[in-house]
């Protein structure tokens, strides 16, 4: 009950006039930038987060709380209009929700995507509410070898499971760690990696990584396969449910969210799995009842991953409020929101922030019902964005992707970095790099060795500190498991997501809808 009287003060600071604005202008804002193509929640959250900054901090976050969410909304509005995911989460709702879109049955798949995305992310904030003070609470007797354990393991298994090949993704998390490096020592003061440029000494700020590598990198990766002719965009209507449809709804809404929410709250989960669980499961349901659709649009196909994926993205604020450790792209972006206000997320971040923590909590749930009230009827204006053509909508990203990286030190410097970085970007995406661990290795890589350091100090120089306490045993244990596991099941049999989407790509080329495949693969 006591979280639940806290919960109420913090509905008190935000339900203010002006707090409903911001957080109203956040909702739009966030699903006006992730509709775009190829745009996801994680680079509409690092276009968008220097439009917080002059704000104080209870306002920008819940500003921020509406970008979130409208992000989410806007990449599962690309999924199902234009097949083209702006995350690997929202892969499984392309799947059924493009072929039911082809049906005609467009306005029914984003209906479904935005009323489970609403029970799924309420869910999972009221369990935000209730797990993560507790969580914080434990965390403060965590010692740092076990905090380097948990940002290893963070780390590992995130890197593992992403991508196709795990080798990819270590590569790209030493290229984030390397990049983390740049600046001056904390402990000894000697620049490193800093090539004698002064503007290095303090670091690389991540909002310019950030947006270089999702921005810039997703800018120059349609320019270099750019073709002017317009994409096919497939009217949306205005979405409504009739009662079968929702009589099929709630339950994978309500399973989705079963898998979703452990996911994210699992300081080394995401979205992926619990997606690929949910369509699993649906698919295994609506065969048992004799009423698979799944392959011509099964609207279960929609509302259950789209729920697991909301309720997972609503549970990685368990780890990154009680532990400071973020597990998805989005969740990094905001790790950084905060350490630009001075605050770092953590165990203590319950009892120094407590006002901030709350209103941040309650600004979810009321970003959450806003996203419904005001994006539901406003999608046949969003679909309307998808019209726009190519060069002239990615020249106006390329221009707030510099403007929020010169916003951030106002230094023309950072404008050269965000160059390099968006090439480093645009080579990411050749080589099949996931950006994930790149993310996490410019911001986790400082905080571990930081850890790392303590423990050392602790122990006088003895390596073993680091596996002195039975929780960083466990832990590296988990991690072991994580590396290991994936590589024999690879040896077993072909990995199932990627059995799944080459099933559900075979079954989108029908003939009726070979012309659309084509004229999309021309523009992507």
């Amino acid at each position: 009950m006591d979280n639940l009287s806290l919960l109420m003060g913090g509905f008190g600071s935000v339900l203010t006039p002006e707090n409903l604005m911001y957080c109203a202008i956040g909702v739009l804002l966030g699903t006006f930038v992730g509709v775009l193509p190829g745009i996801g929640p994680a680079m509409a959250v690092a276009l968008l987060l220097p439009v917080t900054y002059g704000l104080d901090p209870v306002a920008a976050f819940i500003m921020f709380a509406g970008i979130y969410y409208g992000g989410m909304y806007g990449g599962s509005t690309t999924a199902i209009l234009l097949n083209t995911p702006g995350e690997s989460a929202s892969v499984m709702t392309a799947l059924e929700g493009n072929l039911m879109a082809r049906a005609g049955r467009a306005a029914q798949a984003l209906a479904t995507a935005a009323i489970g995305s609403f029970i799924a992310g309420t869910i999972g904030t009221l369990l935000v509410v209730f797990f993560a003070p507790a969580l914080a609470s434990v965390a403060v007797e965590i010692g740092a070898p076990s905090y380097f354990a948990l940002m290893v393991l963070a780390m590992v298994s995130v890197t593992s499971v992403l991508g196709g090949s795990p080798l990819r993704g270590f590569i790209a998390l030493f290229i984030g760690l390397t990049i983390g490096l740049v600046g001056l020592d904390l402990n000894t003061g000697q620049p490193r990696l800093s090539f004698d440029q002064p503007l290095l000494a303090d670091r690389i700020d991540v909002v310019v990584v950030a947006v270089g590598i999702f921005a810039l990198g997703e800018a120059l990766w349609v320019a270099a396969h750019l073709r002017r002719s317009p994409v096919r965009v497939i009217p949306v209507g205005r979405p409504w449910m009739s009662r079968a449809d929702l009589k099929r709804s709630w339950g994978p809404w309500l399973r989705g969210t079963a898998y979703g929410f452990p996911f994210g709250a699992v300081p080394a989960g995401g979205a992926e799995i619990p997606t690929f669980m949910s369509y699993i499961t649906e698919k295994r349901i609506a065969a048992r009842k004799g009423q698979d659709e799944f392959g011509r649009g099964a609207i279960e196909g929609v509302a259950g991953p789209e729920a697991a994926n909301n309720a997972s993205a609503a549970g990685t604020f368990v780890p990154l409020l009680a532990l400071g450790l973020p597990v998805t792209a989005t969740s990094a972006v905001m790790l950084a929101a905060f350490q630009g206000y001075g605050i770092e997320p953590g165990p203590s971040l319950m009892t120094d922030q407590p006002d901030l923590v709350w209103a941040l909590l309650a600004s979810l749930l009321i970003g959450n019902v806003l996203l419904l009230v005001l994006n539901l009827p406003l999608a046949p204006v969003w679909a309307k964005l998808l019209r726009i053509p190519r060069p002239q909508l990615y020249a106006g990203i390329l221009f707030f992707a510099t403007l929020g990286a010169y916003a951030t030190n106002l230094q023309a410097f950072d404008l050269f970095l965000l160059l390099l970085l968006g090439l480093l970007g645009l080579l990411m995406r050749r080589f099949a790099l996931p950006v994930l661990p790149l993310i996490l290795g410019v911001i986790l890589g400082p905080l571990m060795e930081l850890k790392l350091r303590e423990a050392m100090a602790i122990s006088g120089g003895e390596v073993d500190a680091l596996w002195s306490e039975p929780l960083a045993v466990v832990i590296y244990a988990i991690v072991l498991i994580a590396i290991v596991a994936p590589l024999v099941l690879r040896r077993i049999r072909p990995a199932p997501a990627a059995v799944a989407v080459e099933e559900g790509l075979a079954e989108d080329a029908t003939p009726d809808a070979t012309g659309d495949l084509e004229e999309e693969e021309k523009v992507r």
